[in-house]
């Protein structure tokens, strides 16, 4: 595998530009200060209770774990003159993003001409056929994106940005990169007034903007509210986090009922009419009178509301079908084909295993190559090749034979790495961003986004389900 970017230095041991400033502070810092603050910031966060649940993981007593996303001191630095590309990079892709979906569920321009193959669509498991026809506001299917970009290094020593997937359904971690953020500023106030650091506080006010700028015609003064699983989903933290930031109800599937053509929730002063929800629940269990009977975690007749324009749902229903990893390496040609534009922001170069030809060099290539799942998302499903035993290729190779469409591969991308303050001290570990687009009337952003670590030594998973942790970003307004 190539030699990673560092975020940081350059191969000459040099501090980049951008970090001048933090890596002189970082110098002078006593290592026994640096452990004392991590104490302090788990203490905290362990005692605001910013845990994410682990599926499948027990303790001694049988019961599922929480856990804490590890923390690291040592922020992600990015220059301006980048993040305003990044920026518009993003801005582009979602748009074109949301262009496809109102695309498919209407005329299906692209699939006609031939540029996204219509099979892969129309019999893909993330689209809906209950959206057809069904108009949204604004033409807007996901309000929240949450885009992760990773770095690679180029042969030329600097690093370049691409897209490695795209979050469009219910993308989380937004809670962690505010709570990063402030933990950052309670420990560290000193780094703040060296540096002039971008804002991102202000995400819960653009959150509820948007949400409440796709709010159903006619209606004025929106209430919005926040529909959570429950307390036992991985993510409840950030769904009664925002919420809370946002002044609106946390509710639940129980909380809602229809009545006339209309959404209400319950409240102790009685009925009140719901107009936009901003929903952590998956398409499958949002309705059990359309989708699963036996879900308990949506509401029977909302999708009848939705398609009758009585309800905003965020993001809608059927927008997986833009965020499905087989449709992923068509977004280039979305972007041209609906916005007349070049990428900006390129993806990484992906083998469909569904064509044979493609298949034979994957199954060839089992050694050097990452291998997803299309519908997988968690780090789950996955075979990162360099890193797995001879056994672990020889068993996904079964399952890859077996059912070849449900599989992308990508070369072994070398992830930029950043300093991270580990046991042993600073060392590099491999990082990514996932920076969230936010659209309604228009199309908004905080600077910077959530950088998930990959703690462990080599490892090239960043993702919390897999014991990632998280860094602040900073993006340098100068």
């Amino acid at each position: 595998m190539k030699p990673s970017f560092d975020e940081m230095n350059t191969s000459a041991r040099t501090v980049r530009h951008h970090y001048r400033t933090y890596g002189q502070w970082l110098e002078a810092q006593p290592r026994d200060t640096m452990r004392a603050r991590r104490d302090e910031a788990e203490m905290i966060f362990r005692r605001v209770g910013i845990t994410f649940a682990v599926y499948g993981a027990k303790d001694e007593d049988g019961a599922g774990t929480e856990r804490l996303i590890p923390f690291d001191l040592i922020p992600r630095v990015i220059p301006k003159a980048e993040w305003v590309e990044m920026e518009a990079g993003l801005a582009q892709r979602v748009t074109a993003l949301n262009r496809f979906i109102h695309d498919v569920y209407h005329g299906q321009e692209i699939l006609k001409a031939g540029i996204v193959p219509a099979d892969q669509v129309l019999e893909n498991a993330q689209f809906r056929a209950e959206m057809m026809g069904v108009a949204v506001p604004g033409d807007v299917y996901s309000h929240i994106a949450g885009i992760d970009i990773v770095r690679a290094a180029q042969a030329d020593g600097s690093g370049s940005y691409y897209v490695l997937e795209d979050n469009l359904r219910v993308p989380s971690g937004v809670s962690y990169m505010l709570e990063d953020r402030k933990m950052m500023m309670r420990l560290f106030p000193e780094l703040f007034a060296m540096h002039r650091v971008a804002p991102v506080a202000h995400y819960p006010d653009l959150l509820l903007e948007t949400l409440r700028a796709v709010a159903p015609a006619g209606v004025s003064d929106p209430t919005v509210v926040v529909l959570t699983p429950g307390m036992y989903n991985s993510a409840y933290f950030e769904h009664a986090f925002l919420a809370q930031q946002m002044g609106v109800e946390l509710v639940e599937g129980q909380d809602l009922f229809v009545k006339e053509g209309f959404v209400y929730m319950r409240t102790t002063q009685g009925p009140k009419r719901v107009d936009v929800v901003y929903r952590r629940v998956d398409d499958d269990f949002l309705d059990p009178a359309a989708f699963r009977a036996d879900s308990t975690l949506g509401c029977a007749g909302l999708l009848d509301v939705y398609r009758a324009g009585n309800i905003t749902l965020s993001n809608a229903i059927g927008t997986g079908i833009a965020d499905d990893k087989s449709i992923y390496p068509y977004v280039p040609k979305m972007i041209e084909f609906y916005l007349g534009e070049k990428p900006i922001l390129n993806n990484v170069p992906t083998y469909l295993c569904r064509e044979p030809e493609d298949l034979k060099y994957v199954l060839a290539h089992l050694s050097e190559l990452v291998v997803k799942e299309v519908h997988g998302a968690g780090g789950y499903g996955m075979l990162v090749g360099p890193a797995a035993t001879k056994a672990e290729i020889a068993e996904f190779r079964a399952v890859l034979e077996a059912r070849p469409s449900n599989y992308i591969a990508q070369p072994t991308l070398a992830l930029s790495t950043c300093p991270t303050f580990v046991e042993a001290g600073i060392a590099p570990r491999h990082i990514d961003l996932r920076p969230f687009v936010l659209s309604g009337k228009s199309v908004q952003m905080v600077p910077g986004g959530l950088t998930r670590v990959a703690l462990k030594e080599g490892s090239l998973v960043v993702n919390s389900s897999q014991g990632g942790g998280t860094k602040d970003t900073w993006v340098l307004e100068a």
